[in-house]
């Protein structure tokens, strides 16, 4: 097995377990708080979930986030997932496409068959899309049918991680011709250490139109590397284990910025995702459930997986009174010490504050 292989392997044994979370921080959603609405004047099967998404629409605002590929056993867990994607209007996430752009490893990115309609993510490191001419990256997306390409930033992981990458310039530049170049969206997304407001504003000057927070709370990238590292780089991934923005305190920095923002790090209910969509995400992202659903019993458990965080966001809009994701997004908030700390002072969000 290459080394590419043996680490994506790793990575899916790990992170099926609770062994990679981090250890402190939390995503801070506990600090969030939809105000209740005692007279709704909604029913039930009048609430409507879906939203706009990448040029697509979403049934419901719901993503099976970025989790494996380019190994055989990705493709049974891709194309089930997959599968769910199509069922309930969701959107997918691959894992890194690295193996399929530097070897031409096909495992776990060829979904189509199963998932027609269902909005599908490509995925590249910034570093590998930096090195890469935008015509492989567009024969990439177009043998895979992505709708849009996340380019995901990851140094944390990097520095952790055995024989990582260690130049990280550039970054910029490469996100910039990607936006210009490809005739899809470009996502920019965190893996497990969150976006700030100052690389948000960046991203928006580079024309960037949609990130993903990628935030810290959920599964510690530094931590699965850490797990895996030799002893030379264990020591400063125990350090580094914790580091990051918290998945809430991400999205309080980006409001505002006039990002479509997925919410992802931590995310693990539907009243989460329906947390992060009242701060202004338009979708919530969960990868680590629907794996651990999936190792539990299949495709079925997936699916129920998903059927079940649906019924949660959709139960979250009638106890706020909210009709649309768009109307929770106006319906009040309440948020703790923890969270209000990362909130800059012209948020709107402090607008909807009592």
């Amino acid at each position: 097995m290459s080394d590419i292989a043996q680490r994506k392997a790793d990575h899916l044994d790990l992170c099926a377990t609770d062994d990679v979370a981090f250890k402190g921080k939390t995503t801070l959603f506990d600090d969030v708080q939809l105000v209740h609405c005692s007279l709704p004047e909604i029913s039930v099967p009048s609430i409507d979930l879906s939203v706009p998404f990448v040029g697509k629409r979403l049934k419901a605002p719901l993503v099976i986030a970025a989790m494996t590929g380019g190994l055989d056993r990705a493709d049974r867990v891709n194309k089930d997932l997959a599968a769910v994607a199509q069922e309930h209007g969701l959107a997918f996430g691959f894992g890194s496409m690295r193996p399929m752009l530097e070897k031409g490893v096909t495992a776990g990115y060829m979904v189509r068959d199963v998932a027609p309609d269902a909005v599908l993510l490509g995925n590249l490191g910034v570093v590998q899309a930096g090195k890469a001419p935008t015509a492989q990256i567009l024969d990439l997306l177009g043998r895979t049918g992505c709708d849009a390409l996340c380019i995901h930033l990851n140094p944390a992981q990097e520095v952790v991680q055995s024989g990582g990458d260690e130049d990280f310039r550039g970054g910029i530049d490469t996100i910039t011709r990607l936006v210009e170049e490809l005739p899809v969206p470009v996502v920019v997304k965190e893996t497990g250490c969150g976006i700030s407001r100052a690389v948000g504003q960046r991203l928006v000057r580079a024309g960037v139109k949609w990130v993903d927070t990628g935030g810290a709370g959920g599964t510690s990238w530094v931590g699965v590397e850490t797990l895996r590292a030799r002893a030379a780089t264990r020591t400063l991934g125990e350090l580094y284990w914790d580091w990051g923005i918290p998945t809430a305190g991400s999205l309080a920095q980006l409001a505002g910025l006039g990002l479509g923002i997925v919410a992802t790090g931590g995310v693990s209910s539907g009243l989460d995702v329906a947390k992060a969509v009242a701060l202004g995400a338009v979708a919530g992202g969960m990868a680590r459930p629907f794996l651990q659903a999936w190792t539990a019993g299949g495709q079925k458990a997936a699916s129920e997986q998903a059927a079940q965080l649906i019924l949660e966001i959709r139960v979250a809009h009638l106890l706020t009174g909210s009709r649309t994701p768009k109307d929770l997004q106006q319906a009040g908030i309440v948020i703790g010490p923890g969270l209000e700390r990362w909130l800059p002072k012209d948020s709107p969000l402090r607008a909807r504050l009592p």
